[in-house]
């Protein structure tokens, strides 16, 4: 590699994270056939690094998202963190494999560290197992998998080696607004979505504690329960010490999706709506939603590292060192083997940022998500939900199709839409550390052009 390749990268990196504030936040009149025209043939000889690089910048620049900007509020995206995003930039340059301390102890010690850090900032229980996963996908998967563990052994099956045919049925109880990954990660694990009892939600979309009791009790057989922490539209948190109650008298494992509201456990101003959590089973959060790291970082904790890692671990005589180890290695709560050091950009934001820090990420963009409401509320949009955390949704009658893809066009902010209670709506989520209430306004002023424009005035 020559000496200035690495510099020359780190220059293009920075000018486009400078310009990130008043780029078009999403590509304007994208040609995708020229970008693939660009992009070219696989060439025939090698070329210069430094080649490579200057053609890849120019043939994608036109088809680049700011959504690491301060103006981008769809899906939950955070934009990493100046220490998180330099260190992902080592940890490219280091390219560790984190399997375990024999593939690299530097990446194992950290994920330990940044593990045991995590657990204190979000409230959870010291002793648990934590993976750090590819996404709040991957979380769900690893705990539901875990719990499936878990359940099994206790109706004497040992799910690991005698498989799913014959085992107990095993029922899976969720609220109607859960997020789709529970879905797909009881495909994935081979219980299916027909295991899934779907129970009454109320209009914030947490779940009915009486309905989930009632239906409880209807059977003793194996029962996972998942809770969410921040409801994917209205943010909305289940009520932990009720629901978790219910669940463990039956005998439950409880697990807790908290894609980003469990971040809300870092905040004394929003802990109160976490109350009850630590005393689930098993936890699943993003790192690349509200702690603005990098993409792809995702936690899963298990408060029983045995059956965590029961349902996900393997070893191999080529895998084992002579060197002394922790009790278990990384990827024994993981999917992967080969699996990037994903440790690194964690403890870097936790770093730069401490408990302070992160509070202060929280706490902010809730407060800006209100000022959505508020600004959109006076102009006469309607806001549907309670902004509790950092959701907005937002309605503009029969026109709200259209104001939104007027929005999105226009390049001056991104949000997505949504389907809430047979609504079509504008959902808004703030969570990226650069937004200012000057973004905010900004984008206010976007989206009530692109009403006026809709309606002809």
């Amino acid at each position: 590699m020559t000496d200035d390749l690495l510099p020359h990268a780190a220059a293009l990196a920075r000018e486009f994270r400078a310009g990130l504030s008043e780029r078009p936040v999403f590509p304007r009149d994208l040609d995708h056939d020229a970008i693939r025209a660009a992009l070219g043939d696989l060439p025939a000889g090698p070329t210069e690094p430094a080649e490579a690089l200057d053609h890849l910048r120019t043939a994608v620049e036109p088809a680049l998202v700011a959504s690491a900007g301060p103006r981008y509020f769809g899906f939950v995206i955070g934009g990493a963190v100046e220490a998180a995003a330099a260190a992902d930039v080592l940890t490219t340059a280091w390219d560790q494999n984190g399997f375990n301390a024999l593939t690299s102890p530097a990446a194992a010690l950290v994920e330990e560290v940044a593990g045991r850090w995590l657990k204190d900032l979000l409230g959870l229980p010291p002793t648990a197992s934590s993976g750090f996963v590819t996404g709040a996908q991957g979380g769900n998967t690893v705990c539901l998998a875990a719990a499936r563990h878990g359940v099994l052994e206790k109706a004497g099956w040992d799910v690991e080696r005698q498989g799913l045919h014959g085992a107990p049925a095993v029922r899976v109880l969720a609220g109607s607004g859960r997020h789709a990954t529970i879905d797909r990660a009881l495909r994935l694990l081979g219980l299916g979505t027909d295991a899934l009892l779907e129970v009454p939600t109320s209009a914030a979309g947490t779940i009915d504690v009486a309905a989930l009791a009632d239906a409880l009790s209807t059977s003793d057989s194996p029962a996972i329960v998942c809770l969410q922490a921040g409801e994917v539209n209205t943010g909305g948190f289940d009520d932990f010490p009720r629901a978790i109650a219910a669940a463990h008298a039956r005998g439950a494992w409880v697990h807790v999706d908290g894609a980003f509201g469990l971040w809300a456990a870092a905040s004394p101003a929003l802990r109160h709506l976490t109350a009850g959590m630590a005393d689930a089973d098993s936890w699943a959060t993003d790192g690349h939603k509200w702690l603005n790291v990098p993409y792809d970082s995702g936690y899963a904790f298990c408060a029983h590292p045995r059956a965590h890692a029961a349902a996900t671990s393997y070893t191999a005589a080529y895998l084992v060192g002579d060197q002394p180890e922790p009790v278990h290695s990384p990827g024994d709560f993981v999917l992967e083997s080969s699996r990037r050091a994903r440790g690194f950009t964690t403890w870097a934001a936790l770093r730069q940022l401490g408990r302070e820090g992160v509070a202060d990420l929280v706490e902010r963009t809730c407060a800006l998500a209100r000022r959505f409401g508020a600004r959109l509320s006076e102009a006469g949009a309607e806001v549907v939900n309670d902004v509790v955390l950092n959701q907005v949704l937002v309605g503009f009658g029969e026109d709200t199709p259209r104001v939104l893809e007027a929005v999105q066009r226009s390049g001056e902010c991104w949000m997505g839409g949504t389907v809430w209670q047979g609504r079509r709506l504008m959902r808004i989520s703030v969570s990226n550390w650069r937004t200012t209430e000057a973004d905010v306004d900004r984008s206010v002023a976007a989206i009530l052009a692109a009403w006026r424009a809709v309606r002809g005035r």
